[in-house]
């Protein structure tokens, strides 16, 4: 068979979330069906690391999908002009995104979340009205879709009226590299980036809703309430820092005590987790989060939020809050802070919870869609 994949978000060095989910599922996808030949689908030049076996081409679309309007002319030319030259089997696209006037060649979608359609306030316009446009199409008109929770598989159903028997759940992994470090090299993270205190952790996008700003609100509570050394160690992308984020932590009592190191490799964010008191993580809405399952391979404790599919994810392993209460987050700060049985006993469980998710089983499940649409 020949399969064409979307692989538009595998950049070298700029892999995000999606790209992580593109990387890990494919490169496993490719070295165990060497039965099949599989076509990447670029927009810019790519990397030889993506070319991952012998039964891959690289294929460079055009132009490359930045903005609204260029997202429409890949999918809806640069792409379909390519698929008629490779006639696939099938096409694969882990992002979303599909070709919609492609009509003799099955699809499997992989659809993250629909964060955009319960919080538009986060969204540009521009922006939103493609996604109000033709994501309801990119759903309805694929063959099949993998989603990366049951949270996001109901929502799919019910905002765009898709049968459920169509959408299948593939869990998102987490890297190999995640791990616990011993006391001597944790000490040494958090003498390198914490001044040599204990510390919470925030990772992920600065963005609103991840919730940045009630995190830092709920911190400067829990130093105003408990005398500590402790720190904040933001890890993230300072993309959307103006605002709301920003004018908070400019009005914190203790922002001194706040440390931003911007986006970290890979390699850096496992020592920060193993080294953290607890991962604080109480964004406002999630398809699936990954940094909660990297949290219990670097068996750290967790603070989450109680929404969206979160709780699905965090099972019993992590402390769940409101993402809209400061107190809640606060009070989980806290308790994690003075309480260290309460924190192994979560540490523990995360043990257990994050045998649920390796990359391996999400590849193998993706597989499996892909099948039962060839």
């Amino acid at each position: 068979m020949k399969i064409a994949v979307n692989t538009r978000l595998l950049l070298k060095d700029r892999l995000e979330g999606i790209g992580w989910f593109t990387h890990e599922s494919l490169r496993r996808i490719v070295a165990q069906h060497p039965e099949h030949h599989f076509y990447f689908l670029f927009d810019r030049p790519y990397d030889e690391q993506f070319v991952y076996a012998s039964n891959v081409t690289p294929v460079v679309a055009h132009p490359q999908a930045r903005h609204p309007y260029l997202w429409y002319l890949f999918f809806e030319c640069g792409i379909p002009s390519k698929l008629r030259s490779i006639r696939p089997d099938l096409f694969l696209s882990t992002d979303g995104w599909i070709p919609l006037h492609v009509h003799d060649t099955k699809c499997v979608n992989v659809i993250h979340d629909l964060n955009f359609a319960h919080h538009r306030d986060f969204i540009k316009p521009v922006v939103l009205r493609y996604y109000d446009r033709f994501f309801p199409r990119f759903a309805q008109s694929a063959d099949r879709i993998a989603t990366v929770s049951e949270y996001t598989r109901q929502d799919i159903h019910q905002t765009y009226n898709v049968p459920l028997e169509k959408i299948e759940v593939v869990y998102n992994g987490c890297n190999e590299l995640f791990r616990p470090f011993t006391p001597e090299e944790q000490q040494q993270v958090r003498e390198r980036y914490a001044r040599g205190c204990p510390y919470f952790l925030f990772v992920g996008l600065i963005h609103k809703r991840k919730n940045l700003a009630n995190i830092f609100r709920a911190f400067d509570d829990f130093k105003s309430r408990e005398q500590s050394n402790a720190k904040l160690l933001v890890v993230g992308d300072k993309k959307w820092w103006q605002g709301e984020i920003e004018d908070t932590y400019e009005a914190m009592g203790f922002k001194n005590d706040v440390v931003m190191l911007g986006r970290q490799p890979m390699e850096t964010l496992c020592l920060l987790y193993s080294s953290a008191r607890a991962l604080v993580y109480a964004s406002l809405f999630e398809g699936f989060g990954i940094p909660i399952v990297e949290a219990f391979h670097a068996e750290t404790a967790v603070i989450t939020s109680d929404v969206t599919s979160m709780p699905e994810v965090a099972g019993d392993a992590a402390m769940l809050v409101d993402p809209h209460s400061v107190s809640q987050i606060s009070d989980a700060m806290l308790a994690l802070w003075k309480d260290d049985l309460l924190r192994d006993g979560l540490i523990a469980k995360g043990r257990t919870r994050r045998e649920l998710f390796s990359w391996q089983q999400t590849a193998d499940r993706l597989w499996h869609c892909v099948e039962n649409v060839l």
